[in-house]
């Protein structure tokens, strides 16, 4: 959310969790159907950081010994790899009944998904932001619930702009070129960290794109090869060029840029607000501050939100009882806020945000910056073509010297052809 990749090298870990039939009695008693038969939900999980796995093995341990006759197959997965996995469970015919991912759209136009309608307790449903489950319905029906989220904002290592004599972040791209350079001079560090690696390439040009005073679409229209974004795309090349980004923005990933600012040697990057919690812990003696996107000078200021979501596919043992048992247990107030808390995310639920919020300013700040914010057009079925040709954005306009005009024009024409299948 987007999404976050753990420190380590990616994996994928497969974690079957069965427990016996016999022990802990449950709160209420089981329907006929599934006191006859154990029901089975397959859940694949995405990796955000080292504590995902035994988070969730925990969470699905807990939730069997209290509903023994439903047992949880959990497989977790590295984000590098998902798609890859769940393209193959899908191609087999085989695909999870839970998943989490940042895509649902174009599986709900082939027919694959649940509506959640039938499955989420009127009270959990009631508990979602309202502002997540109107992204996550498409076509009559909400194919998608809101997991998590995250706002992005600047991150800066305050003693390298105590160094060069800064006191706050740059607001405007003028000021980040101006800040970057003061960086690069030092010689002890990069000034922007820039990260147009596959996962994070649709994020990076978001926020140029929206900087500029564009963005994905318009009135329900693609606009990706629009001028706003193409003077977004320009400025942000030009970075390259003038050496005020890192030297590897097509290589090196976000969370290995969130070291290499812990270690000092980065001045700036866009992150989400997993990084006040992954990074610090890694880099106890780190002073780092915060500030808004930088957008392009005289554009108003922005923000740019990014949520991840679950689905549910049709599947030959689909139980739609056991998952909104699941589902529940999941995002019961305690277990919910302690996976966010873990994890460094913003809660999709109005009972921990409010308590969240009550408690740490920052969180109060960033759920209402959710509110107004832009987000990826996640209910259009292109979306997922077109992310995935936002993968090679980095090599072809920063590397082989392809003009931004002609490759966002290329990925416009991803979009429309997508849009007419």
């Amino acid at each position: 959310m987007n999404r976050r990749k753990p420190a380590a090298a990616a994996v994928s870990t497969v974690l079957l969790l069965m427990m016996p039939l016999s022990g802990c009695g449950i709160d209420s008693s089981p329907s006929p159907a599934m006191a006859e038969q154990k029901a089975l939900i397959q859940f694949l999980a995405a990796e955000y950081s080292t504590d995902t796995r035994p988070l969730l093995e925990s969470i699905v341990k807990d939730f069997e010994a209290k509903y023994p006759n439903i047992d949880v197959e959990l497989q977790v997965a590295n984000w590098d790899i998902l798609d890859g996995v769940y393209t193959t469970m899908i191609s087999k015919n085989q695909p999870p009944d839970l998943l989490n991912t940042n895509v649902y759209a174009h599986f709900a136009k082939d027919g694959l998904l649940n509506d959640w309608n039938d499955i989420l307790s009127p009270e959990l449903k009631a508990n979602l932001l309202p502002k997540f489950l109107q992204m996550d319905y498409w076509n009559g029906a909400q194919y998608a619930i809101p997991y998590l989220a995250t706002v992005r904002n600047l991150y800066y290592n305050k003693d390298i702009f105590d160094d060069i004599g800064l006191t706050g972040p740059p607001k405007t791209w003028s000021e980040l070129v101006e800040t970057a350079r003061k960086i690069k001079q030092t010689g002890k560090a990069e000034g922007f960290g820039v990260d147009l690696t596959d996962n994070e390439s649709q994020a990076y040009l978001s926020y140029f794109f929206f900087g500029a005073g564009g963005g994905w679409m318009k009135d329900g229209q693609w606009t990706i090869n629009s001028p706003e974004n193409v003077e977004g795309l320009t400025f942000l090349k030009s970075l390259y060029d003038q050496g005020l980004t890192d030297v590897e923005p097509t290589v090196t990933t976000r969370d290995e840029k969130h070291r290499i600012l812990g270690n000092g040697k980065l001045g700036t990057m866009i992150s989400g607000n997993y990084f006040t919690s992954v990074v610090p812990k890694e880099f106890p003696g780190l002073k780092w501050g915060i500030g808004p996107m930088p957008v392009k000078d005289g554009t108003p200021p922005i923000a740019f939100g990014v949520q991840d979501m679950l689905v549910s596919f049709k599947t030959d043992h689909t139980n739609k009882e056991a998952l909104s048992k699941f589902i529940s247990f999941l995002y019961d107030d305690a277990r919910y806020e302690n996976l966010i808390l873990r994890e460094g995310f913003l809660p999709v639920t109005k009972s921990v945000g409010d308590k969240l919020a009550a408690k740490d300013k920052n969180v109060k700040d960033s759920l209402e910056a959710l509110q107004t914010a832009q987000f990826y057009p996640v209910n259009h079925p292109a979306w997922q073509k077109v992310m995935d040709g936002t993968r090679k954005m980095g090599q072809a306009v920063l590397i082989d010297h392809m003009p931004p005009q002609t490759a966002l024009d290329q990925l416009q024409q991803i979009a429309l052809t997508k849009s007419r299948e």
